[in-house]
């Protein structure tokens, strides 16, 4: 499957403009809200400075980096749950996302209008959360009032699937996003087959203004604190700034991010966000006609990781040859690396780690 990441938030936050810096694609980007009406989907390759060493040394004919699809959603506003503005659509648009890169204003700027008439981040935050918590409670009931009826029959599982889902409900009642509740195993099941909203990770992506880029402003410091106190994951970048280096060319880019003092661009910090968040370990297949990276949860087993190249794999594995990255590269690949005795034999209950370079046997 592949990694979704959508971007939300309210009209003119930078969205389009930051799809823009992480696909350089050209998505428009324009001073008024619901300039994004139809969700722009960009696919992205993701950077791992990790290939190029290993292709060193086997010289493949083809690299295939892991990759991470970011979609532009629709600006939301207050009501939205209701069908406000664009709302339906945008609420939508948000139930396939793995995770969600909520862009939240940090910048003020007086060409550009802000929906509310004037900067609060951690109002931005709440409106966008309050109204993917009501759609939640909107979806729940309607679950309820649609299961109760046959839970009136005198079905039992029926009767658990209400109890479940009132339970939820409940915790929305109270003004809590289901990612910060801790579901047991039938709640969890009741999340997963609704796609709840609110159970989606989310990143808060802080656009800051150029001007405060080394120095945040108060309205940022504002919303970092809030991340904090919820645990959350927060990336800073300057969409601004990323707009500027698109157009570089790679030497003025590089004299440019020093002069900023910038350490990396807005792609590879919202992947290691991403990847942080929701616990993604990379994999590799390596042979002379194509080097793959792959991505998958954190604690998949050998079998399933083999699923993600191909069915096939899964159905017939037998065992997996790992090797770890480190020692790939320290004994020269594939054939110095059994002479040395570190290539592993693992079996079905083995759980990819992080850089392992894997040979996967399998019946057909």
């Amino acid at each position: 499957m592949t990694l979704k990441c959508g971007i939300i938030g309210l009209p003119n936050t930078g969205k389009s403009t930051l799809f823009n810096a992480l696909t350089a694609s050209s998505a428009e980007a324009s001073n008024y809200p619901f300039c994004t009406i139809e969700p722009n989907v960009g696919m992205v390759s993701i950077p791992d400075g990790r290939l190029s060493q290993i292709a060193n040394i086997i010289h493949t004919k083809k690299i295939v980096p892991a990759s991470i699809e970011f979609v532009d959603i629709a600006g939301l506003v207050r009501n939205a749950h209701a069908g406000e503005g664009l709302g339906n659509q945008f609420l939508a648009n948000i139930l396939e996302m793995d995770t969600l890169a909520h862009v939240v204003r940090c910048f003020d700027e007086s060409d550009v209008v802000h929906v509310e008439g004037e900067i609060d981040p951690v109002r931005d935050i709440e409106i966008v959360e309050t109204e993917i918590l009501l759609k939640d409670m909107e979806l729940l009931e309607r679950r309820i009032t649609r299961v109760r009826k046959t839970a009136k029959s005198g079905d039992a599982l029926a009767r658990k699937d209400v109890a479940v889902s009132e339970s939820l409900l409940d915790h929305l009642n109270n003004g809590r996003q289901i990612r910060f509740v801790e579901l047991d195993t039938a709640q969890q099941a009741v999340v997963d087959d609704m796609k709840l909203l609110s159970a989606k990770p989310v990143i808060y992506v802080l656009n800051v203004g150029e001007d405060h880029f080394a120095i945040p402003s108060d309205y940022e410091l504002k919303a970092i604190d809030f991340a904090k106190k919820r645990g959350s994951s927060f990336v800073r970048i300057s969409t601004k700034i990323e707009a500027e280096l698109i157009g570089l060319t790679p030497e003025d880019r590089q004299m440019f991010m020093k002069e900023m003092e910038l350490t990396e661009t807005a792609l590879p910090a919202l992947i290691h966000e991403v990847y942080k968040t929701l616990h993604i370990v990379n994999f590799f297949t390596a042979n002379e006609n194509e080097l793959h990276a792959w991505h998958v949860p954190q604690g998949t087993k050998a079998p399933q990781a083999a699923g993600k190249i191909h069915t096939d794999f899964e159905r017939g594995f037998i065992r997996a040859e790992v090797i770890s990255f480190e020692d790939y590269i320290t004994f020269n690949g594939e054939h110095g690396a059994k002479e040395h005795g570190v290539m592993r034999l693992e079996g079905k209950e083995y759980a990819v780690r992080e850089g392992d370079i894997i040979f996967f046997r399998f019946n057909v």
